[in-house]
């Protein structure tokens, strides 16, 4: 068994789709079906169903994964405290961000980190805040960057910023017109699109109505989307409303294409995860270094 094998299989199972994981890891699918056919037939087990154009891990292939996640996160461990030995010349790091971080305020912090030490190669994985901090737990990452806290105690959190929530709507909304609103009236008139249960944003959201004493189940969500260009897209073109970060909605305002609503959410935090137990790498401290300086 390589390291490479095992690499492939995490890819295929985290994927469920043999041509994803192909590309994701710069391979053609007919490489990646014979790297797992070699070694399902090597060690006589069957690590996956196929069920149509889609594949599903076995109860062998469930705990296969643990294994497979555990060794590569060693390897990449040992990878990685060669190259600090070598003034981090070479290496990888593995970094994990919810969509509002990582595509508007994680990027300047990459570049800087590249700047300083261009041949460690960063690779980043982006999910909402649940896949952050199990990729932080499983060891997939070592970094995490997410919005807004979570109750883990594996796991170390510092803030790195603040950023606020803004209610958007279309310009034909009855909201446009900027009268003030009320918490109780995000429930009564309006229907909404949100992010998927699990998003840092549609978290945030939640707690803020349940600090004022409003239910969230009282909300009338139309649609929910994973991605922060869905739920602007959605609002842009029907009646619903939306909760997006203040960095996400301003260029759309100034467009003219959504309009914010007029009531105040409460400040969230960006915050930073690495799990207490694991070694923390030179390159991950350097990097959490700089984060911590872009608050």
């Amino acid at each position: 068994m390589t390291f490479e094998q095992l690499r492939i299989f995490v890819a295929v199972a985290q994927r469920e789709h043999l041509t994803r994981a192909a590309e994701i890891i710069n391979l053609t699918p007919s490489a990646v079906s014979a790297a797992i056919k070699n070694l399902e037939t090597y060690y006589g087990v069957e690590l996956f169903h196929r069920v149509g154009r889609r594949i599903e891990l076995t109860a062998t292939g469930r705990i296969f994964l643990d294994e497979a996640r555990a060794t590569l996160a060693r390897a990449r461990a040992a990878e990685l405290t060669l190259a600090e030995l070598g003034g981090l010349q070479r290496g990888t790091l593995n970094v994990a961000a919810s969509q509002t971080i990582a595509s508007y305020w994680l990027p300047p912090v990459l570049m800087r980190f590249h700047d300083q030490y261009p041949r460690i190669e960063i690779n980043l994985a982006i999910g909402n805040t649940r896949n952050v901090s199990d990729a932080i737990l499983n060891g997939t990452s070592d970094l995490g960057f997410i919005e807004g806290e979570i109750d883990e105690p594996a796991l170390l959190m510092r803030e790195i910023a603040k950023d606020a929530l803004m209610v958007i709507v279309a310009p034909n909304h009855d909201w446009a017109h900027g009268h003030p609103l009320t918490f109780a009236d995000l429930v009564t008139q309006t229907s909404w699109v949100l992010r998927e249960t699990g998003s840092g944003t549609r978290s945030e959201f939640e707690n803020a109505l349940r600090r004022e004493g409003v239910s969230p189940a009282d909300l009338n969500i139309v649609m929910t989307f994973p991605s922060n260009e869905s739920v602007i897209s959605a609002a842009a073109a029907g009646n619903a409303a939306a909760v997006v970060s203040s960095s996400v909605a301003l260029p759309f305002i100034e467009q003219g294409r959504l309009c914010a609503a007029n009531i105040t959410l409460p400040e969230r935090s960006f915050m930073m995860l690495h799990h207490k137990e694991r070694h923390h790498s030179r390159a991950a401290s350097v990097l959490a270094d700089i984060a911590l300086t872009e608050k």
